[in-house]
């Protein structure tokens, strides 16, 4: 008798384990470095005893309305959970039936695979060049979802909006749904949350977790059409969002001092010097649109353990499609990346490792241009932080 518990495609999945470790200088999980958003902290401490003891609200609706005012949707267009994992989670649970496929253009980000074997569909890795040469490729099969990272994770690249709409307008006669991720959008300047309010079947998922400094609190959201996240949130269920962690998060949107603001600026200017500092080296990283740089590399696990050693984390990445092995480095305050350039540099003189793998990477569409006008406020429309 086959055992009915676990199912056989669940029992093969193992725990999320990032192989994180305790260090001096972690720049391995692209959260924001500079620490949570100060009026976030004032919303937590300030909070009563009666919201600790009491539900939250179902759905989260002062955090809905923060995302309302910053995007110029209504609240019915928008999901909450806890975390964009939370949001795909809820999505994958409403979209995958008993047939059908899930895509991504690979590497992208790692729980994909999970999300999809949780739920019992199979998933179809489509290698990135592939996959940006050809949107269409994406829908090879009649997919019932198409995932994408905007700017991707790990490498930062950031697809042009003709190519999502050219993959929007083709998957739309087959009914596939287009989740579009942007975790790091803010640090691109840019999001297609208004295309989403507008357009069937396409979601936009967001985070609190990178530019204003809340991962520890798990806070997501996602928009779309009134439609498409009526059954996100029937997915979801209720309560996803702590009390506590809605009030932060709602203030932390508003980001009425402009801190956000300043530390996604604050993060572009490092981000480029990272890059010069990289470049003067002979290295190759790969153009980023997000809070972190790609660089491809000749053996990732041993210079990650060689930084590892020397109190520096990254995150390494191994045989990715099109660009091999690579690290992928959060961006932060420049202290912390002066002590990363020190260490990289000392493993490379004890591996003897002079240059680095030179792939030909993508062109980044929509990223910021440096030196480009900033605003202390996004604008009700597609722009993040003065993009």
């Amino acid at each position: 008798m086959t055992p009915r518990f676990p199912r056989p495609d669940y029992a093969a999945l193992d725990l999320y384990d990032p192989g994180r470790k305790a260090v001096e200088v972690d720049l391995s999980d692209n959260t924001n470095l500079w620490g949570p958003h100060p009026e976030a902290v004032e919303a937590v401490r300030s909070a009563s005893l009666d919201t600790l003891a009491r539900y939250p609200t179902l759905y989260a609706d002062e955090l809905r309305g923060a995302v309302s005012e910053l995007y110029g949707v209504s609240t019915d267009q928008v999901a909450t959970g806890a975390g964009s994992d939370d949001i795909l989670d809820s999505l994958w649970r409403a979209v995958c039936q008993s047939e059908g496929t899930v895509t991504w253009p690979s590497p992208t980000f790692s729980m994909m695979e999970s999300f999809t074997r949780m739920n019992g569909r199979v998933g179809r890795a489509i290698p990135w060049s592939t996959a940006e040469a050809n949107p269409e490729a994406l829908l090879e099969g009649d997919p019932v979802l198409v995932y994408l990272c905007r700017p991707n994770n790990p490498t930062g690249a950031m697809l042009e909006r003709d190519w999502i709409e050219r993959l929007v307008e083709a998957a739309e006669p087959i009914g596939t749904v287009v989740v579009i991720d942007e975790a790091y959008a803010e640090f691109a300047r840019h999001s297609l949350a208004r295309m989403a309010a507008e357009t069937p079947r396409l979601i936009v998922s967001h985070t609190l977790s990178k530019a204003y400094g809340l991962a520890g609190l798990r806070v997501g959201y996602a928009i779309g059409t009134v439609e498409t996240i009526r059954e996100i949130e029937k997915s979801r269920g209720p309560y996803k969002v702590g009390r506590i962690d809605e009030l932060a998060a709602a203030v932390a949107l508003r980001d009425e001092s402009g801190w956000a603001a300043a530390r996604v600026s604050e993060t572009i200017e490092n981000r480029d010097r990272l890059t010069d500092e990289l470049i003067d080296r002979g290295l190759t990283p790969l153009p980023s649109a997000a809070n972190f740089l790609f660089l491809p590399v000749e053996d990732g696990r041993a210079i990650g353990e060689g930084l590892r050693e020397r109190g520096v984390q990254v995150r390494p990445f191994l045989g990715t499609p099109d660009w091999g092995d690579g690290l992928r480095v959060t961006v932060g305050p420049w202290e912390m990346m002066e002590t990363f350039l020190d260490a990289f540099d000392a493993v490379r003189r004890e591996l003897g490792e002079h240059t680095a793998a030179e792939p030909a990477a993508p062109e980044v569409a929509d990223a910021p241009v440096r030196g480009a006008p900033e605003s202390p406020r996004p604008s009700p429309q597609n722009d993040l932080f003065g993009g």
